[in-house]
């Protein structure tokens, strides 16, 4: 077998074919656009690239066959945070079911993290935010992955497992439908917010985008970067994540909570945009962007994605978490019942508070990803990502 490093566009193109030829047989798996998955990569549209370095290689049998790609990473501003020791990742891993070859993948990623001074890698995760591209997939294989999830056959957990990766942590997907009811309990929360005044809820609109960035900006960094391993947001990130829903986002799901005006908590909604790009086949030129303005116009896309949920601590225990909720609710299920389908995506089972809220909402665990992380210095004790209290 021969690793290679992706140098050059053969190589590159390459890294992003294989997986098509793998799951080509899986009725579930979605091609991610070429677009997304080059972007990571590129130091041009990654704006990670600026506080770290990336590599990938392609893995080749003796026929000179793809078998297998993986990415490796290092993200300065986490290498450290709340961590034993400095932390690296791999991800974009994709293998034949084949633990040699695995290990090879694994060994290469770890070699080039040790070479920078790391000391342990998390996998498979994302060089870029947590939202995307995060944690293997181990429970839900019936079913598609949503945008910019990850999607992989069940033998992959026994070969990370196998290497000697452990969970670091769990992300659970909870799914449920649009119209049935939401717990009472809920309704006792919003009940409490919605006696004081100073609180107020409302949605979006696009020609205020810069100021609602600013909000997401500063509920975010108050609710999650506390979170280990977790950055503080910059306003120019901010500002890029809103530009980018921009074009796919649906004002009347996309919420915030105010207290005097001072934004305090978010629960953001997107239409779940693989159920369009499932039919553009990972390419989004011209004929891409003409099926994708059909199906928005057409408005064929009846899921929706919870995609992140935060609230200021200050603010927690006050049925601010009730309230967004139930104004979400009197839209979907009242004024606006488009969407016949909710999935909640990455809630952390380190994060006890917030799987309970999204029980009270009625979802079930439908998709369970692991984070895993390996110790270079297999004599250390290994320790799980702490509970959020």
């Amino acid at each position: 077998m021969h690793i290679i490093e992706v140098t050059d566009k053969k190589t590159a193109r390459e890294f992003l074919q294989f997986p098509i030829r793998l799951y080509k047989n899986e009725p579930n798996w979605i091609r991610p656009l070429d677009k997304d998955i080059n972007g990571v990569f590129d130091p041009k549209v990654n704006k990670f690239f600026r506080n770290g370095e990336c590599t990938r290689w392609v893995l080749r049998n003796e026929q000179r066959k793809t078998i297998g790609r993986i990415a490796a990473f290092i993200n300065k501003k986490t290498v450290n945070k709340d961590n034993d020791q400095p932390t690296g990742g791999v991800g974009f891993f994709e293998c034949i079911d084949d633990q040699e070859a695995a290990n090879l993948l694994f060994d290469t990623g770890k070699k080039w993290l040790e070479a920078k001074g790391i000391e342990a890698m998390d996998g498979p995760i994302n060089f870029g935010d947590r939202d995307t591209w995060w944690g293997l997939l181990v429970d839900g294989f019936d079913r598609p992955p949503n945008y910019q999830c990850n999607y992989h056959f069940p033998y992959y957990q026994k070969l990370f497992e196998a290497y000697g990766f452990q969970v670091y942590f769990k992300q659970f997907t909870f799914g449920r439908q649009v119209m049935d009811p939401l717990s009472d309990r809920l309704y006792e929360k919003a009940a409490v917010a919605q006696k004081d005044a100073d609180y107020t809820f409302r949605h979006i609109e696009k020609k205020k985008l810069k100021k609602y960035a600013e909000d997401f900006r500063t509920v975010y960094n108050d609710a999650w970067a506390r979170h280990p391993g977790v950055a503080e947001m910059s306003s120019l990130q901010a500002n890029a994540i809103i530009k980018k829903m921009k074009p796919i986002m649906d004002e009347k799901i996309m919420w915030f909570g105010y207290h005097k005006d001072q934004p305090v908590g978010f629960y953001i909604n997107i239409p779940e945009l693989n159920q369009v790009f499932k039919h553009v086949n990972g390419k989004l030129d011209l004929i891409g962007k003409l099926k994708f303005l059909y199906h928005k116009i057409r408005k064929t896309n009846k899921k929706m994605i919870g995609l992140v949920f935060g609230i200021s601590p200050e603010h927690q225990g006050k049925g601010v978490d009730g309230a967004l909720i139930m104004a979400i609710r009197d839209v979907v299920q009242e004024t606006y019942t488009r969407y016949e389908q909710l999935e909640m995506n990455w809630i952390g089972d380190f994060n006890p508070k917030m799987i309970k809220v999204v029980e009270q909402v009625g979802g079930d665990v439908v998709k369970t990803h692991h984070t895993y992380r390996y110790l270079f210095d297999r004599t250390k004790e290994f320790k799980r990502m702490p509970i959020k209290n």
